[in-house]
C-alpha cells in the first residue's frame, strides 16, 4: 500500500477530480456540446483543473502536515505520515501548476484567468480564510462557481444565471453539510477540530441547510422552467428531473442530520444506495433530454 506510484496517487486525491465535471456541466447545460470541437475543449479544460486541484491539495497537505499527525484520517496522508518530504510536496504542487495554465493557455485566456482565480483562492483558503467563519464556505462555494465559469466563459459560451446560481445554493449547502458533519463528530473534542468550528453552532448550521437547500431547489427549478433554457435544449422537459433532485438532497440531508454524512460529499453518495440510485436516474433522465431533446 506504501508503493511509490500509490503514494504519489494518494497525494493527488484523483477520486475528488469528479468535482472538476461541474467544468463539463457549462457546456452541456448550454447546449455548446454540439459545436465541432467543443467537446475536446471542454475535455482540455476539465484535465487543467485536475492538474490545478491536485496542485492545491499538495500545497495544502504540505502547510498542513504538522497539523495533520494529530487528526485520526489525515494522518495517513503521504506528507504528514512522512512517506513523502515538505520539498517533495512543494514541487509537486509548482509542476502541477505549471502545467496546469500552460493547457489552460491553449485553450482561451479567460480559462486560464479562472485558473489563476481558482489557485489563488485555495490559497488564501489554506492560509488564513480556512479559519474566518462563513468565508471558508464561501470560498469553497467559489471554486465551483470559478470551475462552471470556465466551462462556460472560459470557451466562449454565455452562462446560464439560473443554472449559476443553483450551483453557488448547491455549493454552499454542501460546504456548510461538511461543517456541520465535522462539529457534531464525537470522535474528537472540539478543541481538536479545525478552529472555524469554533464559531459556528449546530443550530446556525442547520438555519443555514435550510436556507441554502431551498435556494438550490428554487434555482434549479426556475432554471428547468426557464423560456431560455428550453429554446437552447428544444424541450421543456428538464421540470420532470425536479422530483429526483428533491429525492436526492432530501436524502443526502436526512444522512447529514443524522450523522456519518456530509465529510466526503463523493464518498458519502457511493457509499449510500439510494443516492447511487437517485444520481443514475438523474443522469439518465437529464442526458436524455440534453441529447435528445423532446417536445416538452
Amino acid at each position: 500500500m506504501n508503493s511509490k506510484p500509490l503514494v504519489w496517487l494518494r497525494l493527488l486525491r484523483p477520486s475528488h477530480w469528479i468535482k472538476n465535471l461541474f467544468v463539463l456541466a457549462g457546456v452541456f447545460f448550454s447546449g455548446n456540446w454540439r459545436q465541432p470541437g467543443m467537446l475536446m475543449l471542454a475535455f482540455e479544460a476539465f484535465l487543467a483543473f485536475c492538474l490545478a486541484s491536485s496542485a492545491v491539495y499538495s500545497l495544502n497537505d504540505t502547510w498542513d502536515c504538522e497539523v495533520d499527525k494529530n487528526h485520526p484520517r489525515k494522518r495517513l496522508r503521504p506528507i504528514a505520515a512522512g512517506l513523502l518530504s515538505r520539498n517533495t510536496g512543494y514541487l509537486t504542487s509548482g509542476v502541477l501548476i505549471l502545467f496546469a495554465m500552460v493547457l489552460g493557455l491553449r485553450a482561451s485566456g479567460l480559462l486560464a484567468l479562472a485558473l489563476a482565480a481558482y489557485i489563488v483562492v485555495n490559497i488564501l483558503y489554506s492560509l488564513n480564510l480556512k479559519n474566518r467563519v462563513l468565508l471558508d464556505v464561501f470560498c469553497i462555494a467559489f471554486g465551483f462557481i470559478i470551475r462552471l465559469l470556465a466551462g462556460t466563459w472560459g470557451l466562449g459560451i454565455a452562462p446560464s444565471q439560473w443554472f449559476l446560481l443553483c450551483t453557488l445554493s448547491l455549493s454552499l449547502f454542501l460546504g456548510f453539510s461538511k461543517r456541520y458533519a465535522e462539529l457534531i463528530d464525537k470522535e474528537r473534542p472540539l478543541e481538536e477540530k479545525r478552529r472555524v468550528l469554533q464559531n459556528y453552532t449546530p443550530e446556525f448550521l442547520r438555519l443555514l441547510l435550510s436556507v441554502t437547500l431551498s435556494a438550490s431547489l428554487i434555482t434549479y427549478a426556475l432554471y428547468t422552467t426557464s423560456s431560455r433554457t428550453a429554446e437552447v435544449h428544444h424541450t421543456a422537459g428538464l421540470i420532470y428531473t425536479l422530483p429526483l433532485v428533491l429525492w436526492g438532497l432530501f436524502r443526502y440531508l436526512y444522512r447529514v442530520m443524522h450523522g456519518g454524512f456530509g465529510e466526503n460529499t463523493v464518498a458519502d453518495v457511493l457509499r449510500d444506495r439510494q443516492m447511487l440510485l437517485v444520481s443514475l436516474l438523474y443522469l439518465i433522465a437529464t442526458g436524455s433530454l440534453l441529447f435528445f431533446g423532446g417536445s416538452g
